[in-house]
């Protein structure tokens, strides 16, 4: 990490050039930063892990707004990654209104946006990675991608994540894991890793007929003057959060056993320091740091939570590097007699407008980009107001697809899936085709419509729920809580299965939503096969272009008590 006097300094340099909100033009706050104080480290030994996560397809810097919400519950409240604006600030003792303010909470986020500029692309990821490796050596460094990186924009859907799987061996990672790379089905999955020059580590995937491994656990590599071991550990719960028809042949799970034992034969093989490369979230990851043994690294990814810096649990050093690009994780150990002894560790925001893009990369992403390009910019709109997803609840682009939903499909109520992936736009900014996909680009995009019942909608509305704020961190699969159009609902995450849902209204009417009623319901994402209907980005965009201007109101409509 950086040390507590560099890291406080580093904020109050951030700081100064705003003060608050929007003290300096963006060209004086970008001239306040530079590429050598976002690399300035407190370095550490001779072995270097970097970590990228959760990128979902995003080439180009983004907008990306960190959550309002997002509660903790039992042991992890209060907690980070359970700290959201000032309290988030706080914690970390970071300078509101500063550049790390920006890239870490939504406190002031539009005028900060508009002063610091977007952050990501892999082109300036790539110009980072380049001079840790320079600084550091190559051959102390492990480029660690955590997955989530095939999905989520245009191109990517377009090329079934072949513009990724190109520019990813530019930047030429040392392993990676999956989770929304396996919607793309067992075929290409398997024909991507293939044609790659590093492995695809899953600890926990077996066939369904012997249980016998998928893919390689674990990959061994001397760096550092250090013998390292990485095990991979792919989303658990991958079959009940995504279709399941797409990898049938395929068994997840979190099979701590086997996890367990793949750590300890990895000490067995010389290993003197071992790595999970997660995609579990970060509470799992939490939990799984106090239960296992003889792991010294945990680096986290598939919640997008994103910390200044590791936390220590139990000796074992757990990191979670944000999603889109926007963060390069950093951990530094020094290894004495097999034994990590001192350690720093940093998240390093990537701010777009002052580093400077790596000329490789840029061209690979132009030239994935240009046949599509016309495409990608065309204007469907414009947007009056913030559009964002991420949070707990209610986020501005759900809300609007919630009622393109409904329009579109005739529909009374709607569901929308609470997915954590998505760009922001500024007010004022056009709405493109590109900034649609960014929102809705996946390989099952029918949107149905079908008929449930008031009780139907709650088991629905509880089920989600307690994916969300079991407390045990197990017993969790990520993403949010499933956005609604069209009707409003008390939540108490406290409170225990069947039992945290109540008030349900009928926003049209004010009337309650009556469990033995049946109500048209409209939403897209099914995990079902054959689900008939429209593919979202086609519904919305019709939706979009005939509003041609948004502005989206307030939403009030989900009440959270108890917390």
């Amino acid at each position: 990490m950086y040390s507590r006097r560099d890291f406080l300094q580093f904020s109050a340099i951030c700081a100064a050039t705003t003060g608050f909100s929007t003290a300096l033009t963006p060209v004086a706050a970008q001239q306040k930063l530079s590429q050598d104080q976002l690399l300035n480290f407190d370095s550490k030994g001779s072995l270097t892990l970097l970590h990228i996560t959760d990128i979902h397809a995003q080439l180009k810097p983004v907008y990306f707004r960190p959550p309002s919400e997002n509660y903790g519950v039992g042991d992890f409240e209060g907690v980070p990654p359970h700290l959201v604006g000032q309290n988030f600030l706080d914690h970390f003792n970071i300078e509101k209104g500063s550049a790390l303010a920006y890239a870490h909470t939504m406190v002031d986020y539009v005028d900060l946006a508009r002063t610091y500029g977007r952050l990501g692309g892999l082109d300036r990821m790539a110009t980072l990675v380049n001079a840790i490796r320079a600084e550091r050596g190559d051959n102390n460094v492990l480029l660690l991608d955590g997955g989530d990186t095939w999905q989520g924009s245009y191109t990517a859907l377009k090329t079934n994540g072949q513009d990724m799987v190109d520019c990813m061996a530019i930047l030429k990672p040392d392993a990676m894991v999956g989770h929304w790379e396996f919607t793309l089905g067992t075929d290409r999955v398997l024909e991507i890793i293939d044609s790659m020059d590093y492995p695809f580590l899953a600890s926990n995937i077996v066939d369904t007929d012997w249980e016998e491994p998928v893919f390689d656990s674990t990959a061994f590599y001397d760096r550092g003057n250090t013998r390292v071991a990485v095990i991979g550990q792919a989303m658990p719960y991958t079959p009940i959060a995504n279709p399941r028809w797409m990898f049938p042949e395929w068994s997840f799970g979190l099979r701590l056993g086997l996890l367990q034992e793949n750590v300890n034969k990895a000490r067995e093989e010389g290993a003197e320091v071992v790595v999970l490369l997660s995609h579990n979230g970060f509470d799992v990851d939490q939990k799984l740091a106090r239960e296992l043994t003889g792991l010294d690294v945990i680096l986290t990814g598939h919640t997008h939570d994103a910390v200044p810096e590791a936390l220590n649990i139990n000796n074992t050093l757990v990191l979670s590097s944000g999603s889109h690009g926007k963060y390069l994780g950093r951990v530094d150990l020094e290894v004495n007699n097999g034994k990590v002894t001192d350690y720093s560790s940093s998240l390093i925001p990537v701010f777009s407008d002052v580093i400077e893009p790596d000329a490789e990369m840029k061209a690979a992403i132009d030239a994935v980009r240009a046949p599509h390009e016309n495409e990608l910019n065309r204007v469907l709109g414009q947007t009056d107001t913030m559009l964002y997803r991420r949070g707990n609840f209610n986020g501005t682009w759900d809300d609007l697809i919630c009622q393109g939903l409904m329009v579109e499909r005739d529909a009374e109520l709607s569901f929308s899936p609470g997915f954590r992936w998505g760009s922001t736009l500024l007010p004022g900014n056009n709405i493109t085709v590109d900034d649609l996909y960014n929102q809705t680009s996946m390989s099952y995009p029918s949107v149905y419509r079908l008929e449930f019942s008031g009780s139907q909608i709650k088991e629905i509305l509880e089920d989600v729920c307690d994916n969300l704020f079991n407390p045990d961190p197990f017993f969790q699969q990520g993403g949010d809580m499933v956005r609604v159009g069209g009707m409003g609902y008390t939540c108490a995450p406290k409170e225990i299965m069947g039992s945290r849902i109540s008030d349900m209204t009928l926003l049209a009417t004010g009337e309650p939503i009556d469990p033995n009623k049946n109500y048209v319901v409209a939403g897209w994402a099914s995990v079902n096969e054959n689900v008939e209907g429209p593919a979202v980005y086609d519904l919305m965009e019709s939706y979009i272009s005939d509003q041609k201007t948004v502005s989206m109101e307030k939403n009030n409509a989900v009440k959270v008590t108890g917390v």
